[in-house]
C-alpha cells in the first residue's frame, strides 16, 4: 500500500465515531418498524421506500445488525446521485475512496437492482460497477485487487428512478437468518416478519402469547426474544465483522453486553399444533435458540383450545390457501380462529393471512389492518382488539 493510500486509511480509521449514513432495508410496509426500533435505540430514523435511514458510528451500525428484529440488512450508503447512462454510473461509483475501504485482498462481489430507470440491465450495471471500482483502485498504485482472497465486502448498487445508490453491506447474510432455524415447514414465516407482528400487536410482555398453528415456532421464539429482550443477532456472525475500519473493541464490548441482557421473565408463552413433525421442529428450534423451558408446546387442535386467562395475545400465520391446496379446508381454519376469538372476548388476536375473504370467514371484520409481505406472497395483517366487533 503506497504512502497516500495509507495517509487515507488512516484518516478514514480516525473518524470511526463521526456520522455516516446508513440504510436498515426493509421488506415493504416493515419501514416504520424498522424506523421505531432504530429510534428506541437512540438513533434518528426516517423511514423511507424500501427501509429506514439513519446516521451514526460504524459502532452504532453494528448495535443495529445485533439489535434490530425487522430489518433485512444494514447498509453503508457510499453514494447516492441520478444516473442516466453507464457513463453517469461509472463516474459515481470510480468517484468513492475505495481504497479506504478495501484491503489488498478482498473480495468484493456486486449485487444489483434496477426498478423503473433508464438502466434496466442489472448484469450491465453489476459489470459496470466492478470494472469502476478496479479502475479506481489501479489509479491509487495499489495492487490489482483481482485476486479475491481475504474478507468479503458485499457491494450493492440499487437504482429506482434513475437514482443509484450505491452502499456497503454491512450484515452479509440476511438478520432473519438468526442461527436457530433448520427447517421452514410447511408454512415458512421469515423471522425478521415474525418480529415485526410481535411488533404491531398490543403484547407488551405482560399477559399470556399463544399461537394456535405454531408450526415450526417462529413467532414463539420471536416473542421470546423480545420479552427476555434479547438481542436477535447474538449467535450469529455479520460481514463488518470482517472489514478492517471496523471499530474491533466496540464490537466485541457491544456483543458482551448484548449477552448479558437479559429480562427477568416468566414463561407465558405457548403454542400448538395438530401436525406432530412440525411440533417436533418447533421444540428443537426452541432449544437450539437457548429458550427450553421459556416456552411451552402441546399437540393440539384449535378448536380444543380454552385458556383461563381473562387477557391474553393470540397470534396466528395460519397456512394459506395456495399453500393448503383446499380452499375449503382453509376457509374451515379461518372459521375456526373466529371460533376461538369469541371463546376468549378478553383476548385481542393478529392474524396474516393472503385471502381477501379472511375476514368474512372469521365472522367479524378487524379493528386494524396492515398490508404486508411474506416473501412475495401479499398478504394483510389483521388485528381484532377485545370488546370491539
Amino acid at each position: 500500500m503506497t504512502q497516500v493510500s495509507q495517509l487515507f486509511l488512516g484518516v478514514w480509521l480516525m473518524d470511526q465515531q463521526a456520522a455516516h449514513s446508513f440504510l436498515a432495508s426493509a421488506a415493504f410496509g416493515l419501514e416504520g418498524v424498522v424506523a421505531a426500533e432504530l429510534r428506541r435505540m437512540g438513533l434518528s430514523s426516517k423511514a423511507e421506500q424500501g427501509g429506514a435511514r439513519f446516521d451514526g458510528s460504524f459502532a452504532d451500525a453494528f448495535r443495529a445488525n445485533l439489535w434490530l428484529k425487522a430489518a433485512d440488512r444494514v447498509l453503508l450508503i457510499l453514494a447516492e446521485k441520478e444516473v442516466y447512462s453507464f457513463e453517469d454510473l461509472f463516474r459515481l461509483v470510480s468517484s468513492i475512496s475505495w481504497e479506504r475501504l478495501l484491503t489488498n485482498d478482498a473480495c468484493f462481489p456486486v449485487s444489483g437492482k434496477c426498478v423503473r430507470s433508464r438502466l434496466m440491465s442489472v448484469r450491465d450495471c453489476q459489470a459496470i460497477a466492478k470494472k469502476a471500482i478496479c479502475s479506481r483502485l489501479q489509479k491509487n498504485d495499489s495492487p490489482i485487487r483481482l485476486p479475491e482472497t481475504g474478507a468479503m465486502y458485499p457491494i450493492d448498487v440499487s437504482i429506482y428512478r434513475d437514482v443509484a445508490r450505491i452502499t456497503l453491506n454491512l450484515s452479509g447474510d440476511a438478520l432473519h437468518r438468526r442461527g436457530y432455524r433448520t427447517w421452514n415447514g410447511v408454512a415458512p414465516l421469515r423471522e425478521t416478519l415474525a418480529a415485526a407482528l410481535v411488533e404491531l400487536s398490543p403484547w407488551r410482555g405482560d399477559c399470556p402469547f399463544y399461537d394456535p398453528c405454531c408450526g415450526t415456532g417462529t413467532l414463539l421464539i420471536e416473542a421470546a426474544f423480545i420479552a427476555l429482550q434479547r438481542a436477535p443477532g447474538l449467535n450469529r456472525a455479520f460481514a463488518c465483522e470482517g472489514f478492517h475500519f471496523m471499530p474491533k473493541q466496540a464490537m466485541s464490548s457491544l456483543r458482551q453486553a448484548a449477552a448479558a441482557c437479559t429480562a427477568d421473565y416468566s414463561a407465558n408463552i405457548f403454542g400448538s399444533d395438530l401436525d406432530p413433525e412440525a411440533l417436533m421442529l418447533c421444540d428443537k428450534h426452541i432449544r437450539q435458540a437457548g429458550l427450553e423451558g421459556k416456552i411451552h408446546t402441546c399437540l393440539m387442535d384449535m378448536r380444543h383450545v380454552q385458556r383461563r386467562e381473562a387477557r391474553g395475545m393470540f397470534l396466528a400465520n395460519p397456512p394459506y390457501g395456495e399453500r393448503l391446496g383446499d380452499k375449503q379446508q382453509c376457509s374451515g381454519l379461518y372459521r375456526a380462529l373466529g371460533d376461538l376469538a369469541r371463546r376468549h372476548p378478553g383476548w385481542s388476536m393478529g392474524v396474516i393471512a393472503a385471502d381477501p375473504a379472511f375476514e368474512r370467514f372469521f365472522g367479524r371484520r378487524a379493528q386494524i389492518k396492515r398490508r404486508l409481505y411474506n416473501g412475495r406472497l401479499e398478504c394483510e395483517f389483521f388485528l381484532f382488539l377485545p370488546g370491539k366487533v
